[in-house]
């Protein structure tokens, strides 16, 4: 068992529901957020804190032997947004890292990064970035940095693109990019005490029968999805239109974040 876990963002939808699938994989949960996170539960440690703040974030990270960062903005908003959150709010995140022993990092990038690919392209590790807007050009900023560190100084870390992280898939282009609550679970797991990680590229979907991503370069970690989206084709058929071929959410494998226009605040 882990001593010490760190969940940023953990208040959002993939932080509320980690907090209840990695309890007990470590004595302790530090929990960490800018958002309400409730009372603590047995075994964990409630840790607000803006990770724009360089020195909050050193304090925030000591102690940790692992690190699971959901933190920062998840959806498109305006650059001064997303600079302050997800690029500083990163950079802070490695530099307290770096400080504090490099403990391994689960970095929650996105298919965003390669949004304008088409859905009938299938992509591996070395496929070009494409990003659909400033929330993807934030992640590939996080990779980026991870990348960086890992060269320079050796810190670890798992870059995992997620698909769709919710607990069932809800519509037809889920059907590729669902990543199950307990796929995910097991990916941090094993990314945790994998004997080598490096810094490694992992796209974030289930064992689905329809997919459009490639995940043979990290067969070498032993993590195997099991869910599958094929289990809820019926359900998606019976209450989901199927979309026109040229519309966003059917033609790119970012969906609708291709339609989304340039946000100023």
């Amino acid at each position: 068992m882990m001593n010490r876990i760190l969940i940023t963002g953990a208040a959002g939808q993939l932080g509320r529901m980690l907090r209840g699938k990695l309890r007990g994989k470590a004595t302790v949960l530090r929990l960490s957020d800018i958002a309400d996170l409730g009372e603590a539960a047995e075994g964990e440690e409630l840790v607000p804190c803006d990770l724009s703040d360089g020195d909050a974030v050193m304090d925030l990270v000591k102690d940790c032997d692992g690190i699971v960062h959901l933190g920062g903005i998840s959806v498109e908003r305006s650059f001064d947004l997303i600079e302050a959150a997800n690029l500083r709010g990163v950079y802070n995140l490695y530099e307290a890292a770096r400080h504090h022993g490099m403990p391994r990092i689960v970095f929650a990038s996105s298919n965003h990064t390669i949004g304008y690919h088409l859905q009938t392209e299938r992509l591996d590790h070395t496929a070009k970035y494409r990003p659909d807007g400033f929330y993807g050009v934030s992640k590939i900023f996080g990779e980026s940095v991870a990348s960086l560190y890992y060269d320079k100084f050796g810190q670890e870390s798992a870059l995992v693109r997620i698909g769709s992280c919710t607990p069932k898939p809800e519509n037809w282009r889920m059907l590729a990019t669902w990543f199950s609550e307990d796929d995910f679970t097991s990916l941090i797991e094993t990314v945790f005490h994998a004997p080598r990680l490096g810094c490694t590229m992992i796209w974030g979907a289930s064992n689905n029968d329809h997919g459009w991503w490639d995940n043979s370069h990290a067969a070498f970690l032993g993590w195997q999805p099991v869910d599958n989206s094929a289990d809820h084709i019926a359900e998606i058929a019976a209450t989901v239109p199927v979309p026109g071929p040229d519309e966003a959410v059917a033609k790119y494998q970012g969906g609708v974040f291709t339609d989304n226009p340039i946000i100023r605040d």
